[in-house]
């Protein structure tokens, strides 16, 4: 733990970066299985953003462990280090105006209530991108079920490590029900209704 540290305050704060923006900012956070959609729902959801003339960004898990948390693996504690740390950085962003897409398979309630914690009321929208766990093995875009079930990957969600799914949700999302189309269309209008947008 680091000492002599102060927190240094911003000249421009949060409600005028979201003010010049005319949107709110907040933390889109996409939780489900490997393959469920959830990269491919919160990209669809920032493109509508961006033609909107909305300020968003999308955290994806993969990109991340490319670099920000390249050394952690897959155990329950670097899990828990990787939402923590993606937690934090969600929070800049919504400190500088931006509405932030994560999409992390985050599987522990316990972490993704943390990020809850840190910030504002509102600022955190759990999105559970549900697809049963048959579908999502259908689709295993990146071959990791396979692998999984072979016994080439430990400790992979759903298959040898749990899955939390939650409890209350601010949305949930089948995406083996909707269409793409459709699933981005309920996340923008619950922007909407809750004055987000």
């Amino acid at each position: 733990m680091a000492e002599n540290i102060v927190w240094h305050n911003t000249t421009i704060s949060k409600d005028e970066r979201q003010e010049r923006n005319k949107h709110k900012s907040t933390i889109l956070w996409f939780t489900g299985l490997s393959g469920s959609g959830k990269s491919t729902l919160a990209n669809a959801v920032e493109k509508k953003l961006y033609d909107s003339g909305v300020n968003s960004y999308v955290l994806d898990g993969d990109n991340v462990r490319h670099g920000l948390n390249k050394g952690l693996g897959f155990s329950d504690e670097d899990r828990k280090e990787n939402i923590r740390r993606i937690g934090e950085v969600a929070k800049l962003f919504v400190d500088a105006g931006l509405i932030t897409c994560t999409a992390f398979i985050s599987p522990f309630k316990e972490d993704r209530n943390q990020v809850r914690e840190i910030v504002e009321d509102g600022e955190f929208i759990e999105i559970f991108v549900k697809c049963s766990l048959e579908e999502c093995e259908n689709r295993d875009p990146k071959g990791l079920y396979k692998k999984a079930r072979a016994g080439e990957i430990p400790e992979f969600t759903g298959i040898s490590s749990p899955y939390e799914e939650p409890e209350n949700p601010e949305l949930v999302i089948e995406t083996d029900k909707h269409t793409i189309e459709e699933s981005v269309d309920l996340i923008i209008q619950y922007l909407k209704n809750k004055e987000v947008l």
